[in-house]
Order: C-alpha cells, then sequence, then structure tokens
C-alpha cells in the first residue's frame, strides 16, 4: 500500500500544485484585503491539493489506454503496470473525499460549489476526444482556483475576481498548446483532437503566444479594478518578460527544451504575480 501510494504520488506530480496555488493565495488575499485567518488559509491549501490530486489521478485512470499506445506516455505508472487502474480509481475518490471535506470546513457555498468543481476537473480527462479546444477546459479547471478562493473567505463571489480566472485559463491553456505539440504526430494518428492537430505546429505556437497575450491583458486588467500598485505592475512586466523566454525556449521544429518551459518558468510566473500582490496589500498604508 505505501509503495503504491508513493507511486501514484510520483505519477500525480503532487508537488506541481504549486502551479495554481498561488493563483488561489492571490485570490484569497484580495478578498481579504490581507492576510486572511490562518484557518481559511490552511483549507484552501487541503483543498487545492486535493483537487489537483484527484484529478491528475482520474487523468491517469481514464487515458491508461492512450498512454500505452503513445510512446512518449508509455512508460507511465500504469500503462507500464507500476499501478492498477482500481487502485488509482479508489486513490482518486479518496483525493475528492478529501476535497469536499476540507471545502466543508471553509463555508457552505464552497460545500455547495465543491461537485461542480469536481465535474470541471473531471471532464478535462475526456475533452480531447471530441473538442480541439480541450486546453481551454483544463485552464478553467486550474482558473477556478482564485475564484474558488475567493467564495472560501467571502462566502459569495464578486465579479471582478473573474478577470485573475481568466487570465490563469488563457496562461494554462496557452503552455498546454505547446505541450500538446509533443503528441502531434500521436493525436493524428488516434484521432485526438487538439490545437496543434487541428491547425499545424505552427499555428498552435501562434494561438498559444495569443493566450499568453490574453493573460496579460487580464492581469493588467486585475490590478486597474483593485487599484493595485506599482509592485503589481512590476510583477506584471516580469511575467511578460518569463512568458517572451518561456516562448524562445522552444519552436515548433525545436521541442527539446519544452519541459524547462512548462515546469520551471510556469511555477516561477505564478509565484512572482502572488508575491507582487501580496506585497502590494501587505504594504498599503
Amino acid at each position: 500500500m505505501a509503495g503504491n501510494v508513493r507511486t501514484t504520488l510520483e505519477m500525480i506530480k503532487w508537488e506541481h500544485s504549486i502551479f495554481a496555488l498561488p493563483f488561489a493565495l492571490t485570490g484569497a488575499m484580495l478578498a481579504a484585503h490581507g492576510l486572511p485567518a490562518w484557518r481559511v488559509l490552511f483549507w484552501i491549501v487541503v483543498c487545492m491539493v486535493a483537487a489537483r490530486s484527484a484529478a491528475m489521478a482520474f487523468n491517469r485512470w481514464a487515458d491508461a489506454e492512450i498512454d500505452r499506445r503513445n510512446p512518449r506516455t508509455a512508460t507511465r505508472a500504469i500503462p507500464a503496470g507500476l499501478l492498477s487502474r482500481q487502485f488509482t480509481a479508489g486513490f482518486t475518490i479518496v483525493a475528492a473525499g478529501i476535497f469536499i471535506f476540507s471545502a466543508s470546513r471553509l463555508n457552505f457555498l464552497t460545500l455547495l460549489l465543491s461537485p461542480v468543481a469536481l465535474a470541471v476537473i473531471f471532464i478535462y480527462s475526456y475533452a480531447k476526444r471530441f473538442t480541439r479546444w480541450s486546453h481551454l477546459l483544463l485552464g478553467l479547471a486550474l482558473g477556478i482556483a482564485p475564484s474558488a478562493a475567493w467564495i472560501a473567505v467571502r462566502g459569495s463571489l464578486d465579479p471582478r475576481i473573474l478577470l485573475l480566472t481568466g487570465a490563469v485559463l488563457f496562461w494554462v491553456a496557452g503552455f498546454d498548446v505547446l505541450y500538446a505539440c509533443q503528441d502531434y504526430e500521436h493525436d493524428v494518428q488516434a484521432g485526438l483532437h487538439s490545437v496543434p492537430q487541428a491547425f499545424g505546429l505552427e499555428a498552435a505556437f501562434w494561438i498559444a503566444r495569443a493566450m499568453h497575450l490574453a493573460m496579460l491583458v487580464l492581469l493588467l486588467g486585475l490590478v486597474a479594478i483593485f487599484h493595485l500598485g506599482w509592485i503589481s505592475i512590476v510583477g506584471v512586466a516580469a511575467i511578460a518578460a518569463m512568458l517572451l523566454y518561456e516562448h524562445s525556449l522552444v519552436s515548433p521544429r525545436d521541442l527539446s527544451r519544452l519541459n524547462a518551459a512548462f515546469f520551471t518558468m510556469n511555477g516561477i510566473i505564478s509565484f512572482v504575480f502572488f508575491a507582487a500582490v501580496a506585497a502590494d496589500l501587505l504594504h498599503r498604508p
């Protein structure tokens, strides 16, 4: 059992929860005009880690046969025989249960919406079977984090925080389009849908750039509507520079450094924006 849990955690890369967690914490701090109560922050973090763990395990369970036929993913735990689909399904149920319980510790609305959040993150795993825009569904799955954190703090939703949800949506969708370029040939042969499969690699890169430009516009809108200061503006400028660097690492003809762009830079991007907004909010007179 311990070995299976360890293998599952390696499979779902639970440490990559850092991608969306800083944006969730940003939403929480904006809702509280500073630091929320530590109890609230604790349950938000547990919700984030549990939801992402459930989503990733479910994705590996749903895609086990697809992963087996794809040379890039054939060594993943389930197709490689390191984990059974039954154990992975059980892990998913436990993680989802922890998420719902954690949501219940926040307020009634977070509990009421927790099944909706699970539905969004689970549907993504099947999206590439029927739409080329599955990347946007993945973006939504992570993008609801700051809005959910706002609800966790306030018990209601303010439409202004949807700017941050939209920014995260386009940020994630953009780098997922780039990531999907690795599977272009496999997706064409297997009949799976994606932006690269539908439009080709060159067009996919331009679509990813457009999505990341939309992210920057929405972040600037968020800074303006919440009357954040110069630190947040510098944070958005730093993100623009990092996105530019991220896109310089790869091209339609050279995807060899894609993992560096996908994992390292995006973890830094989410943290930089959180740090900038937190500094602005905590240093207000």
